[in-house]
């Protein structure tokens, strides 16, 4: 066991445990619970939007990836930056003017029925799973390498904690352990970055030329093709991570954190300057652990190449700055299945148990107690999911949550707030199709089915090629959306003039606090 990082491992609990135990004092209200009362100026929402997002994916997944495949490994940290131009110039106002809690408070200022709510919380809720078993197939990994701990026990230590947070400290607590996760996070990447170019005599040119024969693809480590030699699956893992921003519940329930459509844009600024810088960096970890620990050192410690990260930090700095760089990967963690926990809570309990089943005669503490039960169901299936996936990388597993994300509820929001044809029967259709499509589709391929033994969950013949759905997913979901539409013979009342003006003015109702 390495007692350091199991010291600051202990450091952080104790740290975040205390950020909950005094947001639960301040968390009384739906509002307060739900979205820290809008209370976040654009800053502090920004720094949360980042801890949020700069996931498990992009400090273990994306640095392994560069590490063992090169150059396609990057393509992750171009498509996750990108992914915010589409959030701030599409999604971020809208959301923030048109919603209150969640996603589909957005949809339902078009369409009352409780049928849309209840397929957006549905939708909310697979995307939020999908997206943590990601993150807590990487806690087990970390953990298993520096506590020695089995992989089943690291993802129930995570799985807890994770619930703790939300059910006694809810927005509040989660976005001050996501703030505090990406400053720390921030700092140990550029350490590590600054300390592999000053290995190059800070010399891009040297580094690139080093990479050449630094490991064993040679000088195919620079070119595209190591990972993704299918063109059809390179542009569908792009599409999805582009895309998939825009509908991911975790980061879309943020903009309900501050007081106006203003200061959601100026958070969203924030986050991509800080997110891009982060993203760069990337490549020194990616390239330092290619060239500093080797390819068979990092699959040794985790065929998907999870542990890359930490593994340079070590053979840079030896057991403390392992240390630290590893626990400040378990607060990553720990700040972004919090954030995921708490979207599809809200989505269960304010969707689908206050409105669906409650039809609104809901207390705000019953609606509360939902939520906080919601948490403990939603951690449960996650940790169970988890514990199959252990072999996948957590940088691909995000991108299939991006993927789902892009193909169920981007196609929604765009034609709520752009199309005023578009009516109830269409948002069901797609949301529906987006979801199921990327989830079967992702069930018939190499993901899940592979010839050989342990190179995948099952063992069989895939029945497609593509490893990320999103190129046939994506236009599938615009597709049902619009047929929906086309071919409904129910006409929704005429709303759209209404949401038109409320998306660009906003309504002085949302910041309200009632249910």
């Amino acid at each position: 066991m390495n007692y350091t990082a199991f010291g600051l491992f202990l450091l952080i609990i104790l740290a975040t445990l205390v950020i909950t135990y005094y947001a639960a004092r301040r968390t009384k209200t739906t509002s307060e619970f739900y979205t820290a009362g809008s209370s976040l100026t654009g800053w502090q929402n920004g720094l949360a939007i980042a801890g949020d997002y700069m996931s498990a994916a992009s400090f273990l997944g994306i640095a392994g990836m560069i590490a063992l495949t090169g150059f396609d490994g990057f393509f992750y940290s171009i498509g996750f930056l990108v992914a915010y131009l589409v959030v701030l110039y599409i999604v971020a106002e809208p959301i923030r003017n048109l919603g209150k809690y969640t996603m589909a408070d957005m949809i339902a200022a078009r369409f009352d029925e409780k049928k849309v709510r209840g397929v957006a919380a549905l939708n909310s809720v697979a995307i939020s799973i999908v997206y943590m078993i990601a993150q807590l197939v990487g806690a087990g990994a970390l953990i298993k390498l520096l506590l020695n701990l089995e992989y089943s026990t690291a993802v129930l230590i995570v799985g807890v904690l994770m619930t703790i947070y939300v059910v006694f400290g809810g927005m509040t607590a989660t976005s001050w352990v996501q703030i505090i996760k990406a400053v720390l996070l921030m700092a140990g990447t550029l350490l590590i970055s600054l300390i592999v170019f000053a290995k190059f005599d800070f010399s891009l040119l040297k580094m690139f030329a080093h990479m050449k024969t630094a490991t064993p693809l040679g000088e195919a480590f620079l070119n595209p093709g190591n990972k993704f030699n299918n063109g059809w699956d390179t542009l569908s893992l792009n599409l999805g991570l582009v895309l998939g921003t825009a509908g991911l519940p975790h980061i879309l329930i943020r903009f309900f954190t501050v007081r106006d459509a203003q200061t959601a844009r100026s958070s969203v600024v924030y986050a991509t300057w800080i997110i891009g810088i982060f993203y760069l960096m990337t490549i020194f970890l990616g390239f330092g652990a290619a060239a500093f620990v080797g390819t068979d050192t990092i699959k040794q410690a985790n065929e998907a190449g999870n542990m890359a990260a930490p593994l340079l930090a070590q053979a840079l700095g030896g057991d403390f700055l392992f240390a630290f760089i590893a626990a400040v990967a378990f607060a990553t963690i720990l700040a972004v299945v919090a954030g995921l926990v708490l979207s599809a809570a809200s989505a269960f309990a304010h969707d689908f148990y206050s409105h669906i089943i409650r039809r609104g005669n809901v207390t705000e503490q019953q609606q509360m107690k939902a939520a906080k039960w919601a948490s403990v169901g939603v951690a449960i299936i996650s940790v169970v999911l988890a514990l199959f996936a252990q072999k996948l990388n957590v940088a691909f597993l995000v991108g299939l949550a991006f993927a789902v994300a892009a193909s169920s509820n981007l196609p929604v929001i765009i034609y709520t707030i752009l199309w005023r044809r578009f009516n109830t029967t269409g948002a069901i259709w797609g949301m529906l199709v987006g979801l199921f499509s990327s989830l079967i589709l992702v069930c018939m391929s190499p993901n899940i089915w592979s010839t050989e033994p342990g190179k995948a969950i099952l063992v069989g013949t895939p029945l497609i090629s593509l490893t990320n759905p999103g190129i046939i997913s994506i236009p599938l979901g615009f597709l049902a959306a619009y047929l929906g539409t086309i071919f409904s013979a129910k006409q929704d009342d005429p709303k759209f003039n209404q949401v038109l003006v409320q998306v660009h003015l906003g309504n002085v109702d949302q910041k309200e606090s009632s249910v």
